[in-house]
């Protein structure tokens, strides 16, 4: 009866085990290894010394730290399903309020002047998104544009007849400070200037890190791990990012929804306006007009890029500012040596879209990656003007491809009633 009963009851299917996401931090690091590795390649066939020296990557330090926090500010806006396409004019606000407080009262004083007044735009984005349901972009926009006049305004009444100062720009501004490791600099600038595969390039990042390092650019990195304890582990963080995916649910289990979307897009202002304060304090050292050049954008796509997470935006922000840094630093020469590392990046990405069965996909980017690698071979330079444009292209380009993966908040950019849940 029993061997019967075995028989003829149907057996449950075999669990199915689920394949456990690798920790962010995993990848993220095999990501920054896997480009350290091809960048050093690229720099010992091609001889440009400059594609990541250690004065390349302070610079690319600076240029990475305001597109971060532009990207941070973005993800607490967009987690709480507000879109903050206004994160350009943001940190314009936060420039002006560096610039004067930090002209008259400090550097500390500086940066509490920028997060003040980026936190203002944020409000003011908050108000119009949250409270009174304007379409998220057109409020964006609108807070973009007004914030070049009122910081253009503000400049000239501010600055004008102060010595060094003009209607334009301010006088010098004090550094927040710096930190120099003078005994393990000297050791990694030696090991650096010795040209070794890989272990030169490591001497080159550690030397980058531990001379003339921004105590906001320390600032920085624990806002990032702090962002990521606050969403992703706290129950203000999932109230938070219950906001961004289904508001009206979150409103029937008693959660405040205009009360969190108000707090993150106040907060994505005070990132914006710490991200103007870097410029003009560690950066710059001066206030000027138009002086963000367009990094609140990249900031949203380095986000994009991440897939609205703390450590795919940092990775993006690492992309963006690096080739940035790289053609202001070292210019057409330096990008060439890129061209390299571009075509082998395609190249393994178009064969892996092989393998998938995408194959359309996959022959677009193979004729891609050939096309970058016949101009890296046929050419010595890459031409001052498309210099200049290499973060903007490689933004489209990235975000092109990186499109098929990402999956943003399922209520991001709309636009909730109070009320909704019924």
């Amino acid at each position: 009866m029993t061997v019967a009963n075995d028989i003829f009851t149907p057996s449950s299917p075999p669990a199915v085990e689920k394949r456990r996401p690798l920790p962010v931090w995993v990848w993220t690091t095999g990501v920054l290894l896997l480009a350290l590795v091809l960048i050093s390649t690229a720099r010992v066939i091609t001889g440009s010394e400059e594609v990541d020296s250690s004065g390349t990557l302070r610079e690319a330090i600076m240029a990475i730290v305001p597109i971060a926090l532009a990207a941070l500010a973005g993800l607490w806006s967009e987690r709480a399903g507000i879109v903050n396409i206004g994160l350009e004019g943001m940190m314009i606000l936060g420039t002006i309020g560096a610039g004067y407080f930090g002209f008259w009262y400090g550097p500390w004083a500086g940066v509490a002047g920028a997060i003040a007044f980026g936190a203002l735009g944020g409000l003011l984005h908050a108000i119009a998104t949250v409270w009174m349901g304007v379409d998220h972009i057109v409020s964006g926009v609108a807070i973009t544009i007004m914030a070049g006049g009122v910081a253009a305004y503000l400049a000239a009444t501010w600055f004008t007849g102060l010595p060094g100062g003009n209607p334009t720009a301010s006088p010098p501004v004090e550094n927040p400070g710096t930190i120099t490791l003078a005994g393990v600099a000297d050791a990694a600038r030696s090991v650096e200037d010795k040209h070794w595969w890989l272990v030169s390039d490591l001497a080159s990042i550690l030397g980058a890190l531990t001379r003339g390092m921004s105590v906001l650019t320390m600032l920085a990195v624990v806002l990032i791990v702090a962002t990521y304890f606050i969403l992703w582990r706290t129950s203000f963080g999932l109230r938070l990012r219950s906001c961004g995916e289904s508001p009206a649910t979150a409103e029937s289990l008693g959660v405040n929804v205009y009360r969190y979307k108000t707090i993150a897009v106040v907060m994505s202002g005070a990132l914006s306006g710490l991200a103007g304060a870097f410029i003009v304090l560690a950066w710059a050292g001066s206030y000027s007009n138009d002086m963000t050049n367009g990094r609140g954008y990249l900031g949203l796509a380095a986000m994009i890029f991440g897939n609205w997470r703390p450590g795919g935006l940092l990775v993006g922000s690492a992309l963006f500012g690096y080739t940035d840094a790289l053609q202001l630093r070292a210019g057409g020469g330096a990008v060439h040596a890129l061209l390299l590392v571009i075509a082998v990046v395609l190249g393994a990405y178009a064969v892996w879209q092989f393998v998938r069965g995408a194959r359309i996909a996959g022959a677009v980017t193979a004729v891609t990656a050939v096309a970058v690698l016949a101009w890296f071979l046929l050419t010595d330079e890459v031409p001052e003007d498309f210099t200049r444009m290499t973060p903007y292209v490689l933004t489209l380009f990235v975000l092109a491809f990186a499109a098929q993966r990402l999956r943003m908040p399922a209520a991001d950019g709309q636009i909730y009633r109070k009320g909704s849940a019924g």
